[in-house]
């Protein structure tokens, strides 16, 4: 038996308008949704400035910030009042500050992991948060492969923290999103294969269909 997983599409851009546009379009088909804002520094290319981004009331907004110093970003972010905030845990300072100010507000928080690191290394963030992103692609982007021996944490995060929402970040597709789904993911967040798709609600429907699915899954 699997868990529940929840297919969670991404927003990633530099332009008002495009960020606009992708948000109608999935407004129409789901209410969690991931907004990745880069700043330049940790991941590049720069996209639009948190303080560019917004979303509609009726949704579940997860705020992925690759940042090398969120610090920097926590009176904006506090503003925005995302359902849930998602800190690198290679960013340049320590996230426990941090994380404490994001609960006093009521925001769930966060930790990504980039592929080389360990989840033992970061146990202390861990241990702090309500859910740990598995980034598996490359920052910045929409569209790269993904890195799927990055599933070999999973069992690691379970373990150190069974109660944790696991999610995934990269490269999941129709291809290997029912691989994804039955590695005891909780959230698996689609880019390019939602939002490059000519049809996107239609794009959800089938990966959501797809999970569903029973029998061999790799």
């Amino acid at each position: 038996m699997i868990r529940t997983v929840s297919i969670v599409p991404t927003i990633l851009t530099d332009n008002k308008q495009d960020y606009r546009a992708q948000a109608e379009r999935i407004n129409t088909f789901t209410r969690r949704v991931q907004i990745d804002v880069t700043d330049g520094v940790f991941a590049q290319p720069p996209t639009l400035d948190v303080t560019n981004v917004w979303w509609p009331k009726n949704w579940q907004a997860d705020l992925h910030l690759m940042a090398a110093k969120p610090s920097e970003s926590i009176d904006t972010i506090l503003k925005l009042n995302p359902s849930l905030c998602i800190l690198h845990a290679e960013a340049s300072e320590d996230l426990l500050p941090i994380f404490e100010s994001l609960k006093k507000a009521g925001i769930k928080t966060g930790v990504a992991l980039l592929p080389p690191t360990f989840p033992g290394n970061v146990k202390h963030y861990i241990d702090a948060v309500d859910h740990v992103l598995i980034f598996a692609s490359q920052l910045g982007t929409q569209g790269a492969p993904a890195d799927l021996m990055q599933m070999e944490k999973i069992p690691l995060i379970r373990n150190m923290k069974p109660e944790v929402e696991i999610g995934w970040d990269g490269g999941a597709n129709m291809t290997n999103i029912r691989a994804l789904a039955h590695a005891d993911l909780d959230v698996i967040n689609v880019g390019s294969a939602i939002s490059k798709s000519p049809n996107p609600a239609q794009a959800f429907q089938e990966l959501v269909a797809e999970i569903d699915k029973n029998g061999v899954v790799l």
